[in-house]
């Protein structure tokens, strides 16, 4: 559900009386907007939880007679301190017009700036055996999912919890290798280069090297916060060359997936009261697929043209040392879940690899990713933060929707209050 579907549910979980613990979770979800948004409509036990593979731990904890009492009363007063950390930030948070932020905004030299041409243009769809994708694993998050901090391999000999990690990692490969040898998970992706200029804050998509027609927009956001005079205002768009350079630039676009299968095996489990190796499952589903997202961006540089000059191992990969960004929508720098229905018509994703969106705009099969390539030379991930009303009235009508729509989908990064937001447009 969207954020504000998340309120009026745990309004009318209040209304009919519920006392059932409310957890809150998704990519968007956050533990201030839960303290500040959501626990105050709801009496009961509310808990943002970070991750999905840590609810079994959260509810046993709550299920504990002996736990249920300090649980509550530590998370409101967690709540609370939250609120009126917002409180405070709200009054002393300043924001330069959405205007000025534009012309202040990362310039290149676009004369000089290196544009790399994709050999081909068009959708390419790929199917990728699991063993070709496992030396771009990044393992660390494996053992996130059980709480247990630290990076892969270091962590393997951590004082307090590397024999734990031992054997959580001896359980991922012997799974991992029964996945490999069963063939239970068919991962595949789907990839492509268009040509693209920036038009503003937006990014268009034309059909073909003539742009002439325009067939999709992209539509960005730019960081509004106040800073320093000296510093900049990103928005992904700045990375593209505007029209009114003359350059001719180009975008990618990708979804990769570890397949429904993952849910099927992981079911099988769930079926047997193996919860552990269920969990264990998704979460090898989970890396195999960001595996396969790393996998891809290397294939797309080297068919950008520029790859082929890098001399990088799998961990260097891990590590993004590598140029270019694949920034996903619904994340940091480009928190607009709704932008993922252009990339899907653009793919013809559901087609050509069967993973669907939601009307809430999650990605089905869970364990997929989907994004944007962008190849400037300087191109980096940035945080856009909290943004002003006349960025969300501008954005709403460029998208050509209604300001409600668009702070619906914004919430987390409205850096006013919309419900007592009048002003006229």
């Amino acid at each position: 559900p969207s954020l504000d579907e998340m309120i009026y549910n745990a309004s009318e979980m209040e209304r009919q009386g519920f006392k059932t613990p409310l957890l809150i979770g998704g990519a968007t979800t956050s533990k201030a907007h839960t303290a500040i948004k959501i626990a105050p409509a709801y009496s009961g036990v509310v808990s943002h939880v970070q991750d999905a593979s840590l609810v079994v731990n959260v509810c046993n904890d709550l299920l504990n007679p002996e736990k249920y009492d300090k649980i509550a009363s530590d998370l409101e007063i967690k709540h609370e301190e939250l609120r009126k950390l917002h409180a405070s930030t709200q009054q002393k948070t300043k924001y330069i017009p959405i205007e000025k932020a534009r012309s202040k905004g990362f310039k290149s030299d676009w004369a000089k700036t290196r544009i790399d041409v994709p050999e081909k243009l068009g959708a390419e769809v790929i199917e990728v055996p699991v063993e070709e994708i496992i030396p771009y694993i990044d393992w660390s998050p494996l053992f996130w999912v059980w709480e247990l901090k630290g990076s892969y391999p270091k962590i393997l000999e951590h004082k307090k919890w590397g024999e734990q990690a031992k054997t959580i990692f001896e359980d991922a490969q012997n799974l991992l290798t029964q996945i490999v040898k069963e063939k239970q998970f068919r991962p595949r992706a789907v990839i492509s280069f268009w040509p693209a200029n920036s038009s503003g804050d937006d990014i268009e998509i034309y059909s073909d090297n003539s742009r002439t027609e325009v067939i999709s927009k992209f539509y960005t956001l730019r960081q509004q916060k106040e800073k320093g005079d000296s510093e900049t205002y990103i928005a992904l768009s700045d990375f593209v060359a505007p029209k009114e350079s003359g350059r001719e630039d180009y975008i990618g676009g990708f979804v990769v997936t570890s397949g429904e299968e993952v849910e099927e095996f992981s079911d099988n489990f769930k079926d047997n009261n193996d919860d552990y190796s269920a969990i264990m499952v998704q979460a090898i589903g989970d890396r195999i697929a960001e595996a396969l997202a790393e996998m891809m961006h290397k294939r797309v540089r080297d068919k950008w043209g520029y790859g082929a000059e890098e001399d990088l191992s799998p961990q260097d990969l891990i590590k993004e040392k590598y140029r270019g960004i694949r920034p996903a929508p619904g994340y940091p720098s480009y928190p607009d879940h709704t932008e993922k229905g252009a990339l899907w018509k653009l793919l013809d994703v559901e087609r050509n690899i069967g993973v669907e969106l939601t009307e809430n705009y999650a990605i089905y099969p869970p364990s997929s990713v989907a994004g944007l390539y962008f190849a400037h030379p300087e191109s980096k991930y940035f945080h856009l933060g909290l943004i002003d009303r006349d960025q969300v009235v501008d954005f709403a009508k460029r998208k050509g929707i209604s300001i409600e729509e668009a702070e619906r989908w914004l919430r987390p990064n409205l850096g006013y209050d919309s419900s007592s937001s009048k002003q006229a447009v």
